[in-house]
């Protein structure tokens, strides 16, 4: 049965739904309205109005919005509402999707889901048997995850849970890992809690998500790392808020000086630092798809983490916001790899300048794309004595989004003309980024948003081409925080770093471990160790 899902593009298909049956009585959450911002790989396409009203008769979830290319996705009305308990009573979409009208309403029993779908003129019903007091998450209406946020509260870590998408199947959920964390801003600190969740699909495809709750039960911000997809609540997306999901004891926040704005960064020094010592410093820089120096992966702030064992190791520890994110001043628009590698120098200069620093150890580590900006930075900078990439990409940009947006598509039940149809879509857009020209059959919405510096730089980013002008040691570490990147990625990565000449060899780690805390800790212990032979 073929639904609005499928006009969404593999970038923002995106079909998850959770029920979440409660081990104990879920908290209340706050009656009220909300606007959330939805961005895509860090571009803003779209908006939507939120409302949360208790009742005599349960709850009532109702929104309003609409979400630009590739999802051209314009919600008219929907109302979703619950039975005290939770359980799904009755649902009400009505959309426009690329313009066409889809309407789709639900009624619920107990463990049965009733949908008449209407589209292009026509009208089929679709029933399904689901699980009790399932939570309805119909495609692209990121307001239902209110029902979510409500429920996730009650449950255990490693619990597992059906989810209904509507209209179309239930699947299996995970609750990974919870951190508490807490947004600081020019209002204060909001204390919210952090849920890592595992979405399988039937045809055993799974999908890692990210939803942070706030005290009253209310959501926060939805994350779907390997789509680059965020959902967030506009009085928590200010630069001047960010998500503070860890605090060493040694940790101090300061501010550096960039081209013509401030960088926002953690420094973590070791314990009881004496005066006069000159200890090894670690620059940590952080992914796209997190911009936050936290860093956090599966719940885990791991750049927390690895600050912390380093330091306890003896070494001077920054890690910072990413431009226009967090606290961090600065545009993000016309921004590209090279532009980060610059903001990296920036705070390797700060560093160089302090008395407590040993300036002839200065190294700096970068995770997924961060590992690209260290490596540009160090091709660049003799300041800077040695490089780590952490779940680093070794294939050319390009190559590696491809596999990415493949990954996606393997997540969704497509038929394989339609999924080759994405490919090949996707194909025609990266050309197209790369060479300024080839541009027709491309929606305008979709040109827009992919024909931009940052995406030209991800996408003719080469590694082949900056790893031999880096002199300085390397140490490529696998730690799987990152799913996005495929541990192949880690082969082809110290091929070319070997094939350095006059270059003291590079040296490979694998620092996985299920537990991110224990992968964190073996991930700082290489580093220190590694900095202890190379100095």
């Amino acid at each position: 049965m073929r639904l609005y899902f499928s006009a969404a593009t593999a970038a923002a298909a995106i079909a998850i739904a959770a029920a979440a049956p409660a081990q104990t009585a879920p908290p209340v959450p706050a009656s009220g309205e909300a606007t959330f911002g939805i961005f895509l790989r860090g571009a803003q396409i779209g908006r939507e109005q939120v409302a949360v009203a208790q009742t005599a008769s349960g709850w009532i979830i109702t929104s309003t919005g609409r979400t630009g290319a590739p999802f051209d996705f314009n919600i008219t009305r929907f109302e979703m509402k619950y039975a005290p308990d939770w359980q799904p009573m009755e649902m009400k979409l009505e959309a426009r999707v690329k313009n066409a009208p889809v309407a789709i309403a639900t009624s619920f029993a107990m463990t049965t889901a009733i949908n008449e779908v209407t589209q292009a003129g026509k009208t089929v019903s679709k029933e399904d048997q689901i699980s009790a007091r399932a939570i309805v998450l119909p495609n692209n209406v990121f307001g239902s995850y209110e029902a979510l946020a409500a429920r996730l509260p009650a449950l255990a870590i490693g619990a597992e849970f059906p989810v209904y998408i509507v209209p179309q199947a239930e699947v299996k959920v995970t609750l990974r890992g919870v951190a508490e964390q807490t947004l600081t801003g020019p209002g204060g600190e909001v204390p919210t809690r952090r849920f890592s969740l595992t979405f399988r699909n039937p045809d055993a495809t799974v999908l890692d998500a990210v939803v942070v709750v706030d005290a009253r039960s209310r959501l926060v911000r939805l994350e779907i790392p390997s789509a680059g997809l965020l959902v967030v609540r506009e009085d928590a997306s200010s630069v001047a808020t960010r998500a503070q999901t860890a605090r060493n004891p040694t940790d101090t926040d300061i501010s550096i000086p960039a081209n013509g704005f401030n960088l926002a960064a953690t420094l973590t020094a070791p314990p009881e630092v004496a005066a006069k010592l000159r200890h090894p410093a670690v620059v940590l820089v952080g992914a796209s798809t997190s911009a936050d120096r936290d860093e956090v992966s599966g719940g885990v702030p791991v750049f927390a983490h690895i600050a912390k064992g380093l330091a306890d190791s003896g070494h001077l520890v920054v890690r910072y916001d990413r431009r226009g994110s967090g606290q961090s001043g600065g545009r993000t628009e016309t921004a590209t790899l090279a532009d980060y590698a610059e903001d990296l120098r920036s705070v390797v200069r700060w560093v160089s300048k302090r008395r407590d620093v040993d300036g002839a150890r200065i190294i700096v580590a970068g995770r997924g794309d961060g590992g690209a900006v260290a490596l540009l930075a160090a091709s660049h900078d003799k300041t800077i004595d040695g490089v780590v990439t952490l779940d680093a990409s070794g294939s050319p940009g390009a190559e590696v989004v491809l596999q990415q947006q493949q990954q996606v598509l393997s997540a969704l039940n497509l038929p394989a003309a339609e999924r080759q149809a994405r490919i090949d879509l996707q194909k025609k857009i990266q050309a197209a980024v790369i060479s300024g020209t080839g541009w027709q059959g491309v929606p305008d919405a979709m040109r827009r948003q992919a024909d931009t510096p940052w995406f030209k730089s991800v996408l003719t980013y080469d590694p082949a081409l900056v790893v031999p002008k880096v002199k300085q040691p390397m140490l490529i570490v696998q730690a799987d925080y990152d799913r996005g990147i495929a541990p192949e990625e880690t082969a082809r990565l110290e091929e070319l770093a070997r094939a350095r000449k006059k270059v003291v060899p590079a040296e490979v780690v694998r620092a996985a471990d299920a537990d991110r805390k224990v992968a964190s800790a073996k991930v700082a212990a290489a580093i220190a160790e590694w900095i202890r032979k190379i100095g």
